[in-house]
């Protein structure tokens, strides 16, 4: 009886999660885990009362936005198979010298987590990050991946994606950022509830700077480089 419990659970999780995946191939996720969990969240924690977000679709959004979060998260993004297993043997050198831990998600892995999963660490939500990474690169195109993540992502205090947070932060649609606006709004990923934009601290501005100097180095990306799978 126990066995075939677990064996309808286990296939059950498979057949919901991929299914799930592939309707999200043409489906937004509008609303996230990660969005109602913060919706309940003491600000203490990372929480807001506050909750703004407008989708818009890749063809709306600036390519210099684009370019900043490849800039700022993830050089490889169109090279990478969901995994930059060159940064994460460089992160994994480096924590074990540095007292601070550097990352090595990718925008794959980040989108994973961000629209599937919750967002405290733990062995077991790293384990379903990867399953999810596996199965939006699969069944996605790099453009759905940028697409999805620059529409869930917080990009500030309770502001979910770039359409909020260009008219939040500068009073226009996400389709006219410009190369400056958008390395700056790159700079809140890491931390959004704690930077604001509109009041960059020096470490903001030092920051934009480097992604600025990143993008150059990278110059023009093709979202839609690689075919839709």
């Amino acid at each position: 009886m126990l066995v075939r419990v677990i064996t309808y659970s286990v296939v059950l999780f498979f057949t919901l999660s991929i299914s799930l995946t592939v309707v999200y191939k043409w489906v937004n996720p509008h609303y996230t885990w990660l969005m109602i969990l913060k919706k309940h969240l003491p600000e203490t924690q990372g929480g807001s009362s506050n909750f703004e977000q407008s989708w818009v679709s890749i063809e709306d959004i600036s390519p210099q936005m684009v370019l900043a979060v490849i800039a700022a998260e993830d050089n490889r993004f169109m090279e990478h198979n969901g995994f930059d297993w060159e940064s994460i043997k460089k992160a994994r050198k480096y924590n074990q010298r540095g007292k601070k831990l550097r990352g090595a998600s990718t925008i794959s892995q980040q989108t994973a987590k961000n629209v599937f999963l919750w967002p405290k660490r733990s062995w077991v939500r790293k384990g379903l990050e990867a399953y999810f990474t596996l199965l939006i690169e699969t069944f996605w195109s790099k453009e759905r991946i940028m697409e999805v993540y620059l529409n869930v992502a917080e990009m500030g205090r309770g502001i979910y994606g770039v359409e909020a947070a260009a008219r939040k932060y500068y009073g226009k649609p996400a389709s006219r950022l410009t190369r400056h606006e958008a390395a700056m709004i790159a700079t809140t990923l890491p931390a959004p509830a704690k930077r604001n934009p509109s009041k960059p601290s020096a470490y903001m501005v030092s920051y934009q700077r480097k992604i600025l100097w990143n993008m150059y180095n990278l110059g023009e990306i093709d979202i839609n480089e690689k075919e839709q799978k």
